[in-house]
C-alpha cells in the first residue's frame, strides 16, 4: 500500500499536471519582483510653410523643426512592490497546499483501488479453494459412481456445482485483471502490476478521537490551504490599499528646439479624485471575510467527518473480531460433513449445503474485512495522515 502511494505520487499523470500550477505560481513571484520599465518617447514637429524656413535652409534642416526626447520611470510607492511580492509568495504557498489537497484525494482513491484489488484477489482465492475442493470431489464421485457407491443424481449435483464454481472463478479472475488495470492507471504505470495480498497496511494512528481531531486540524491539507488563503487575503488587502496611492513618474527631457538644445526634467502623477481603488479594496475585505468563514465551516465539517469515520472504523473493527469464530465453525462443519459424506454417513445435500455455507461465510468475512480496511483508509483520509504515508 505504501509503495503504491509513493508510486502514484511520482507517476500519476493527473498529479503531474496539477504540480505545474505550483510552477505557474512561482512565475508570479518573479513577475511581482520586477520593477516598472523605463519609458522612452520621441517627438518631432516640422514647419509646414517654406516661407517660414530659416534663410538658405531646406525643410530637412534642423532649424526648421523641433524635436523632443523624454526618458522617464514610474515609481512604486506606499509599499506597492513589497505588497505585490507578499501576495505572490502567499499565492505560491496556497498552490502548494492546494496541490497537497489534490494529493490527499488521489491517495484516498489509490488506497481504495488497492483495497479493491486486494478484495478481488481474496475473492478469487476462496473461489479457487472451493473449486479445487469440488473438483476433487467430482473425481472421487466419478470413481464412486463407477463402483455403484452413489447414484447418478449425486454425481450430477457434484458436477453441476463444479461447473458453477468454474464460471465464478473465470468471472473473479477477470475482475482481478480489471481492478489491476484501474490501479495501474492511477499509479501511472504501463507494466503489469501485482499487489502484496499479505500486506496488512495498518499503520499506527491515535486511538483517541480528540487526538485524531487535533491531527486533522493540524495536518489536513484543505485546512492548511484555508489558513494560507486567509493569510493571502490579508496580504491582498494591504496591496489593494497601497494601490490607492498614485504612481508618480519622473524623467528627463532633451529638446533641440530649432537647433538650440534644451534640457529639462518631467514629472507626472494621476490625481486620485475619483479612482482610489475603492472597489478592489472592498472586494479584498469581503474575500478576507469569506476566507475566515471557510475556516470555521471547514472546522465543523472536519469534526463531523472525524466522528463518522472513527465510529465506522470502531464498528468494522468489532465486526472483524466477531468473524473469527464463524470462520472456524464453517470450516469445521465443512470438514466433518465432507468426511461423513465420503464415508456414507450423510447425503450430498448436506455436503452441498455445508460447502455453500462455507463459501458464503468466507465471502462475508472478506467483505467485512474490506469494509474495515476501507473505514481505516477513510480515517487516514479525514485526518490527513494519508499524505504522510507517501513520504
Amino acid at each position: 500500500m505504501k509503495q503504491a502511494l509513493q508510486t502514484a505520487k511520482s507517476n500519476n499523470p493527473e498529479l503531474r499536471s496539477e504540480r505545474l500550477n505550483i510552477d505557474i505560481a512561482e512565475t508570479d513571484i518573479t513577475s511581482a519582483k520586477l520593477r516598472p520599465n523605463l519609458n522612452f518617447s520621441a517627438e518631432a514637429v516640422q514647419m509646414m510653410n517654406s516661407s517660414d524656413f530659416e534663410g538658405n535652409t531646406n525643410w530637412n534642416n534642423s532649424p526648421n523643426r523641433e524635436e523632443m526626447y523624454q526618458l522617464s520611470k514610474p515609481f512604486q510607492i506606499a509599499g506597492q512592490l513589497k505588497n505585490k511580492i507578499a501576495v505572490a509568495n502567499k499565492n505560491f504557498e496556497l498552490e502548494e497546499r492546494l496541490f497537497n489537497e489534490v494529493e490527499r484525494n488521489l491517495f484516498a482513491e489509490v488506497a481504495s483501488k488497492w483495497l479493491e484489488v486486494w478484495t478481488a484477489q481474496k475473492q478469487l482465492q476462496i473461489i479457487k479453494t472451493a473449486k479445487f475442493n469440488v473438483d476433487t470431489l467430482v473425481q472421487t464421485n466419478q470413481a464412486r459412481y463407477r463402483n455403484l457407491v452413489i447414484s447418478k443424481t449425486d454425481l450430477f449435483r457434484t458436477e453441476l456445482l463444479a461447473k458453477q464454481y468454474n464460471i465464478q472463478y473465470k468471472t473473479a479472475a477477470q475482475e482481478v485483471i480489471n481492478q489491476q488495470n484501474e490501479l495501474k492507471y492511477l499509479l501511472g504505470l504501463e507494466t503489469t502490476i501485482e499487489i502484496d495480498s499479505e500486506d496488512e497496511f495498518l499503520f499506527s494512528i491515535p486511538q483517541n478521537i480528540e487526538d485524531l481531531l487535533e491531527q486533522a486540524l493540524e495536518n489536513r491539507s484543505d485546512m492548511q490551504a484555508a489558513k494560507v488563503f486567509s493569510e493571502s487575503s490579508d496580504s491582498n488587502i494591504k496591496m489593494q490599499r497601497s494601490f490607492a496611492y498614485p504612481q508618480p513618474e519622473l524623467g528627463i527631457i532633451y529638446n533641440p528646439q530649432n537647433s538650440v538644445p534644451h534640457f529639462g526634467i518631467s514629472a507626472s502623477i494621476d490625481l486620485p479624485f475619483f479612482d482610489r481603488n475603492q472597489g478592489e479594496i472592498k472586494k479584498s475585505q469581503i474575500i478576507k471575510e469569506q476566507a475566515d468563514q471557510e475556516i470555521v465551516t471547514l472546522q465543523t465539517k472536519i469534526e463531523s467527518e472525524i466522528n463518522i469515520a472513527f465510529a465506522n472504523y470502531q464498528l468494522q473493527k468489532q465486526n472483524i473480531e466477531s468473524f473469527q469464530e464463524l470462520l472456524e465453525q464453517s470450516q469445521a462443519i465443512l470438514d466433518k460433513v465432507k468426511y461423513a459424506y465420503l464415508k456414507g454417513g450423510t447425503t450430498i445435500i448436506d455436503f452441498l449445503e455445508a460447502q455453500r455455507s462455507w463459501l458464503e461465510t468466507q465471502e462475508a468475512f472478506y467483505e467485512a474485512m474490506q469494509d474495515y480496511r476501507q473505514g481505516y483508509i477513510q480515517l487516514l483520509f479525514t485526518t490527513g495522515l494519508i499524505n504522510q504515508l507517501a513520504q
